[in-house]
């Protein structure tokens, strides 16, 4: 995946390095430590977290020598996120990065002093972690993923390639923070498609296969896959198995990487990017910043992936339009 922009919301920006050292700022000789808690195991995260090493590695920054990481990992069950923010509460860490909304809830009720830099969360406004973007107000900042409002234009990409679709899915893990919003985001499309939307809840991947024996009743034509953080995401190859094999065209609100593992396309903001620049966030604060004065980043770019594979075992091609626009096609 290439590393796409980020822009920030609003139009001014403070230059930090030409202000005074804040209060907390780290002193001389002090090697500071950064927690980061993932939601999902090692194995399924190591290329999210070799970005973010690579975003302090450009800014200066030498693992073990000028700054410490605490890295945790829940091992995909979100009850395991509290305990684990909990650990870098006591280890008193100066910053804990969260790159999962379930991660950036559990350490907002862990501390509220501790500055959380948040990744690849949804809607961080109505999920209440920051009074605005331009103002987060809080100890949170850092980036949104903008998946809720992608949800509809994910269903209109799926509506591109199926013309005819006049039945659709929605998978999701009504646990998940997000799913609300997304559900909420996916009706408005379905509306203004005139689509008749069926909403399948899935709380353990033992629910993938009777979700699609639901979708097979409903008579629909196509899926659209949101809420992917943990259970989607771990299980994403079982899940996109299953699609394939009940013949269900599935897209997906998320990164290239489950086009990869098999879902008919997916449209999204580049985790690697956002991991790569939370970085900067957590530098900023090291050097004085106040979470509260951080305007939270949103993409400013999205990517578009194809699997032609998928396309070809269910009979389908897709349109001109859409090709012209992938920037991934996989064979």
């Amino acid at each position: 995946m290439s590393f796409r922009g980020f822009g920030v919301l609003i139009a001014s920006v403070v230059t930090l390095l030409s202000a005074p050292p804040a209060r907390g700022a780290q002193q001389a000789g002090k090697v500071p430590h950064v927690g980061i808690v993932w939601i999902a195991t090692p194995a399924y995260v190591a290329p999210l977290q070799e970005a973010f090493r690579q975003g302090l590695r450009d800014l200066g920054y030498v693992e073990g020598e000028t700054i410490a990481l605490e890295t945790r990992f829940a091992e995909g069950v979100a009850d395991r996120l509290p305990d684990l923010m909990g650990e870098l509460v006591r280890l008193k860490v100066d910053v804990i990065v969260a790159p999962s909304t379930p991660a950036v809830r559990a350490a907002r009720q862990a501390t509220g002093t501790i500055p959380i830099v948040m990744v690849n969360v949804a809607d961080p406004v109505g999920l209440g972690f920051v009074s605005s973007l331009a103002q987060p107000g809080g100890n949170i900042t850092g980036l949104s993923n903008l998946t809720v409002e992608l949800a509809g234009k994910t269903m209109e990409l799926l509506n591109e390639v199926l013309p005819k679709l006049s039945r659709a899915s929605v998978l999701l893990n009504p646990a998940h923070p997000d799913a609300e919003l997304f559900m909420r985001g996916a009706k408005v499309a379905a509306n203004t498609l005139h689509l008749e939307l069926q909403v399948l809840e899935v709380r353990e991947p033992g629910g993938f296969a009777p979700s699609f024996g639901e979708a097979k009743k409903h008579r629909a034509g196509g899926a659209l896959v949101g809420t992917m953080e943990g259970l989607f995401g771990l299980h994403r190859k079982r899940l996109f198995d299953l699609a394939l094999k009940n013949r269900l065209p599935a897209a997906v609100s998320g990164p290239s990487y489950y086009a990869e593992a098999g879902a008919l396309m997916a449209y999204g903001a580049n985790p690697l990017a956002m991991l790569r620049r939370a970085a900067t966030f957590v530098d900023k604060i090291l050097k004085g910043a106040k979470p509260a004065d951080l305007p939270v980043e949103q993409p400013t770019r999205f990517e578009m992936a194809i699997n032609m594979k998928t396309a070809k075992a269910l009979g389908l091609t897709f349109p001109q339009s859409i090709l012209i626009r992938a920037d991934q096609v996989i064979q």
